[in-house]
This record gives structure tokens, sequence and C-alpha cells, in this order.
């Protein structure tokens, strides 16, 4: 029989690899704890008219990029391609954007796009997402920025990663640019690339996001979405600079980020790296303070971002920041000798277990020779051995030896081993 394999570009997460997401999952808790935040779970499925509505029919995320299926009703369901639509959904579901209430949020897991997979980008893929509802000032982009500093700072990414910043202005400031692109685009019709060509009748702003290097050097000339903003977006993206220069964060304006996604309006940044080659975008987000109404809510201001976490991981990785204690997954392993000592071995390990709460403690199963079982300790990258004989389990003692480094052995009664690890443990 053909061996069974996972599916192209949806890859297993293996244990040498999870202690790494776990610490990055563990920081990312602790920082948005620490500004207010919540978490909020969603569901994978989604119906599949909620994307069509949000990110935009004819973005080549819809058209080309989806996971769509019909379910046994006919129903048609999407796995989900980004987040922040099915957030939307869920505080209007629930009604949580009543009131004018403000809610800041966060969610973490798989996401799904039907892409070519390579390195740093694929089909299943992992996000942080950060939303707010119903503030609607430059204050809260600015903290949703700040964080996300503090965040590189915590896992050493500060100094490789870069903030991009730029405002979309209103809707009716992007219809006039929008306009006077496609006038100056058509002119030169001739002189895109193929994607941008077809781009220019159903989302001609994504043009300035064109990879190409000729159309590129032809949006040089091209008009300048800043010149269209009216006063109040030109107001809130001043402010939200002062604000980031007064908390010390470092920027660049980059007039030709619009985002691949239609929602977005006023601020929109990405944190992009030069570390991962082609994939450089780490995080990314911005204000969409239309799409609530748009999926059928009262009007509300939001703004949030998502970032990527299998890039970040690797951008981690790149970087050497994996800390060392992260290569070791056990503290104690605990050596037993003698058909008499399982039972004792197991009020051991709990009785430790109650003593000293996080302590990671791998108890030997399987028998085996003692020499076997010091193997087994060692590769288990232990720094202490405890060492169970029938004779020791009689005495009501055991045996410590060091496994890394220099150190005595030494006989303990049970009643002194926690004391005797809280030492060379903390």
């Amino acid at each position: 029989m053909k061996n069974l394999q996972a599916v192209r570009g949806m890859n297993d997460i293996l244990p040498a690899d999870s202690a790494l997401w776990q610490y990055f999952e563990a920081t990312v808790g602790k920082v948005l704890a620490g500004y207010g935040y919540q978490q909020i779970r969603l569901p994978i499925v989604e119906p599949t008219e909620l994307f069509k509505r949000s990110i935009g029919e004819v973005t080549d995320i819809v058209e080309k990029e989806m996971y769509t299926f019909a379910d046994r009703n006919g129903d048609s369901l999407t796995l989900r391609p980004e987040g922040t639509a099915g957030c939307v959904r869920a505080m209007l579901e629930h009604g949580l954007l009543g009131g004018g209430v403000s809610h800041k949020v966060w969610y973490t897991g798989p996401m799904f796009r039907h892409e070519r997979p390579q390195k740093g980008r694929y089909r299943q893929f992992h996000q942080v997402g950060v939303e707010t509802f119903n503030l609607g000032g430059p204050d809260i982009d600015a903290e949703l920025i700040i964080l996300s500093w503090r965040l590189w700072r915590m896992l050493g990414l500060d100094e490789a990663v870069t903030l991009e910043l730029n405002s979309l202005g209103s809707s009716a400031d992007r219809a006039r640019y929008r306009d006077d692109l496609v006038a100056y685009l058509r002119e030169r019709f001739e002189q895109l690339d193929e994607d941008s060509q077809r781009r220019l009748d159903s989302n001609p702003l994504r043009v300035l996001d064109s990879k190409n290097p000729d159309t590129q050097a032809l949006l040089a000339d091209a008009p300048k979405l800043a010149d269209y903003l009216n006063d109040e977006a030109r107001a809130h993206f001043e402010g939200l600079r002062a604000l980031l220069d007064a908390a010390g964060i470092p920027y660049v304006i980059n007039p030709r980020l619009v985002r691949g996604l239609d929602y977005y309006g006023l601020t929109v940044f990405e944190w992009v790296t030069d570390r991962l080659g082609a994939q450089g975008t780490v995080c990314a987000g911005g204000r969409y303070d239309g799409l609530v109404e748009q999926l059928g809510g009262k009007p509300a201001p939001a703004v949030g971002f998502a970032m990527g976490i299998e890039r970040l991981l690797l951008l981690i990785e790149t970087l050497g920041k994996v800390p060392a204690e992260l290569s070791r997954q056990v503290d104690v392993y605990l050596v037993t000798l003698g058909t008499e000592t399982q039972q004792p071995a197991i009020r051991l390990a709990e009785q430790l277990r109650d003593a000293l709460p996080g302590i990671r403690l791998v108890v030997h199963c399987g028998g085996g020779s003692f020499k076997s079982q010091f193997k087994k300790a060692d590769k288990s990258g232990a720094l202490y051995a405890l060492i169970l004989g029938e004779e020791e389990a009689a005495a009501g003692q055991v045996g410590f030896k060091p496994l890394r480094g220099d150190g005595e052995q030494l006989t303990l009664a049970w009643d002194a081993v926690p004391e005797q690890l809280r030492k060379v443990l903390q």
C-alpha cells in the first residue's frame, strides 16, 4: 500500500519543534495580557459568503486561494483564509458591539490558502490576530504597533524588522485616487506586467504592490495617494506618527503599501524583514472601519493586525534567538532498578510534582539495565538523575546524580529531595 502523507503545504509540527511554538505563543499571550487584550476562539470553517463580502470577490484570495466546499446540506463553506472576518462575525453574532462598548481581543490558529508552498509560506499556516472595536482614534492604532514592538524586543527581533506605514484615506479618497491611477495606467497598459493588467479593472490599487521591477519603475511618476487624503484622514495619520515618535518607534512611510484585502482604510502598516528572502512581511494590519457595517452591523471603527507564526519562528531561528533552555525538555530523570521499585517510584515522582509545581520529571518506563536507563536519561537532556533501587526504596532514600558538568553523587532521604532540587534548578 502507498504510504499516506500530509497534504502538500500542510505540515506536521513535530515534538522537537513544539517547544519553540509554545515559547512563542506564551510570549505573545503575556504581552497581550499586559495590554488588556482577551482571547477569543473562532471556528476554522465559516460560510463562504463571509469572505466574499469582507475580503472582496475580485481578490486573489477569494478567486484563487480559498478552500471551499459544499457540505451535506449543500451549504458553501470555506476553511478560513484569514481571521478578521470571522472575528467581526462573532462580535456581531453575539451582540458585543452594541452601545459603543470597546473590545480588545486576540486569537490564534491555522489559516488556509491554496498557494504554491515555499519556505515561510504554506497552505496551512498559523497566525496570531489582534483586533480592536469601537475605538476610532490614532491612539489605538499606535497601541497595536507599540505592543508588537514590545513583542519583537522580547523575542530579540527588534533589530531585524522595520515598520512601514501608509494611510489609505477614506473610501471617497480612494475612489478619487483610483480613477486617476487607472487613467494613468491605461495610457501605459502595454508596459504593465500581465498580473497588473488583470488587476487594473478588478483591484487597481493592488498594482502599487506589484513585485515586477518594470511595473514599479512605471509607478514612479504615478499619482500619489497621499495627495488625495482629506483633512480628517491626514490628521489621523499625523496623530499616529506623533504618537509613534513619542514612543521612540522608528518607521518609514511606504506610499505603495496598500495591503491585499479590500476592507482596509486609513492606517495600514507592515513589519518587514530582509533576513528571510522573498517572504519579508512578518506582521501586517490596519484600520477597517467599514467592515462591521459591510457585514450587517451598525458602523463601528475597528483596527487590527495579524502576524505569521511560521515566518516569525523562522526569523527567530535564522537570527539564533532560540532560548537555550528550549533545547532541554526534562529537568530530572528517575531511574528505577528492580521489580519492586515501580510503585515507590510513582509515589516519589508524585510527591516531587506536588512539592515542585512545574518540574519536568520523567519516570523511566519499560525496564532495562542500569546502563541502558542512564543512556536514556542522558539522551533526554535532563540535568539530574534520581536513582531508585530496591534497597533505596526500602530505606526511603534515593540516589542523586548530576548528568551535566561536575558534581558528586549523593544519597538523600525522600523528604530532602525537593530542597536539593530547588537549590540546583533555581
